[in-house]
Protein backbone atom coordinates (compact mmCIF):
# COMPACT_ATOMS: atom_id res chain seq x y z
CA UNK A 1 0.00 0.00 0.00
CA UNK A 2 1.13 3.07 -0.62
CA UNK A 3 1.06 6.12 1.94
CA UNK A 4 -2.41 5.34 2.85
CA UNK A 5 -3.88 2.10 4.79
CA UNK A 6 -6.96 0.33 4.00
CA UNK A 7 -7.99 1.17 6.93
CA UNK A 8 -8.53 4.72 5.70
CA UNK A 9 -11.18 4.16 3.55
CA UNK A 10 -13.49 1.72 5.59
CA UNK A 11 -16.62 2.60 6.83
CA UNK A 12 -16.10 0.97 10.69
CA UNK A 13 -12.56 3.31 10.38
CA UNK A 14 -14.46 5.90 12.36
CA UNK A 15 -12.90 9.10 14.41
CA UNK A 16 -13.36 8.97 18.55
CA UNK A 17 -13.98 12.38 19.59
CA UNK A 18 -13.50 10.66 23.21
CA UNK A 19 -10.16 9.58 22.76
CA UNK A 20 -9.39 12.36 19.43
CA UNK A 21 -7.91 9.73 16.78
CA UNK A 22 -9.20 7.09 14.63
CA UNK A 23 -10.43 3.48 16.11
CA UNK A 24 -11.79 0.52 14.46
CA UNK A 25 -15.49 0.00 15.40
CA UNK A 26 -15.14 -3.75 15.08
CA UNK A 27 -14.75 -5.89 18.29
CA UNK A 28 -11.03 -7.70 17.10
CA UNK A 29 -9.78 -10.48 19.32
CA UNK A 30 -6.45 -10.38 20.26
CA UNK A 31 -4.58 -11.36 17.28
CA UNK A 32 -6.41 -9.91 14.89
CA UNK A 33 -6.06 -6.16 17.32
CA UNK A 34 -2.10 -6.97 16.82
CA UNK A 35 -2.30 -7.06 12.93
CA UNK A 36 -4.28 -3.56 13.21
CA UNK A 37 -2.09 -1.90 15.58
CA UNK A 38 1.18 -3.24 13.28
CA UNK A 39 -0.66 -1.66 10.28
CA UNK A 40 -0.54 -5.33 8.77
CA UNK A 41 -3.91 -5.90 8.10
CA UNK A 42 -4.32 -5.57 4.30
CA UNK A 43 -7.03 -8.42 4.02
CA UNK A 44 -9.24 -7.17 7.02
CA UNK A 45 -12.32 -9.26 6.80
CA UNK A 46 -14.36 -6.69 8.47
CA UNK A 47 -13.78 -3.80 5.49
CA UNK A 48 -16.21 -2.18 3.90
CA UNK A 49 -15.90 0.32 1.64
CA UNK A 50 -16.59 3.66 2.92
CA UNK A 51 -17.42 4.98 -0.41
CA UNK A 52 -20.70 6.11 -0.29
CA UNK A 53 -21.09 6.74 -3.75
CA UNK A 54 -19.82 2.96 -5.11
CA UNK A 55 -23.39 1.90 -5.80
CA UNK A 56 -24.63 4.66 -7.38
CA UNK A 57 -21.61 4.81 -9.94
CA UNK A 58 -22.39 1.00 -10.19
CA UNK A 59 -26.02 2.49 -11.47
CA UNK A 60 -24.81 4.21 -14.10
Amino acid sequence: MTGQSKCEDCANYEYDEDYEYYVCQQNLDEDEMMRFMQGDFAHCPYYQSGDEYKIVRKQM
